[in-house]
């Protein structure tokens, strides 16, 4: 039996521009060479850093792992959120009660649902893992709960999730399905 792939995906730092809706719009963030030590420091050894084109991502995986080759995947970007996208948190429209699953399937006007990111970041993730190897992806809070969807069985679980900003997530993929290790770990 082959050996599993390991991703270890890990959300980029907060971006300089709070409070608002940042999914496709490319806020920057600046993150804390200290606070990038620290996590670097617990994560094992890594064959190859992905990111995602967002800025705010390059630059995380740029001071977490310094003079390392990055490879951009433009099929790991946060969500679409259309004409929300990069709003003020406070104006979005209130859903009102949805189920997870019913939440998972709201199409944003313009956009997409985070049913559709999960069917645009699985085969990415999937294409990424190589069995054997850990691969570290910085990315978004989106991505990861779309990762953590692999492991859940579907979408609808994987928005119980609060992904922190700089925190690691692992997830191993094997030959039947994927396996979660961990979620949100943050260097103390």
């Amino acid at each position: 039996m082959p050996l599993p792939a390991s991703l270890i995906l890990i959300r980029h730092a907060r971006i300089t521009t709070p409070d608002r809706l940042a999914g496709r719009s490319d806020f920057a963030a600046e993150p804390d060479p200290t606070a990038c030590a620290a996590l670097a420091a617990t994560l094992p050894p890594v064959a190859h850093v992905i990111n995602s084109p967002a800025q705010r991502c390059r630059v995380t995986a740029e001071a977490l792992f310094p003079g390392r080759a990055l490879r951009s995947e433009p099929d790991i970007w946060e969500q679409d959120f259309g004409i929300w996208d990069g709003q003020p948190l406070a104006d979005l429209p209130d859903l009102g009660p949805l189920t997870p699953e019913a939440l998972a399937m709201h199409l944003w006007d313009r956009g997409e649902s985070f049913a559709d990111l999960c069917d645009r970041v699985t085969p990415a993730l999937t294409r990424l893992a190589v069995a054997g190897e850990t691969i570290a992806v910085v990315a978004h809070a989106g991505t990861i709960r779309a990762a953590l969807s692999m492991a859940l069985g579907g979408p609808g679980p994987a928005l119980a999730f609060h992904i922190a900003p700089l925190s690691a997530t692992q997830i191993s993929l094997h030959p039947s399905g994927a396996a979660v290790g961990y979620v949100n770990r943050i260097a103390s």
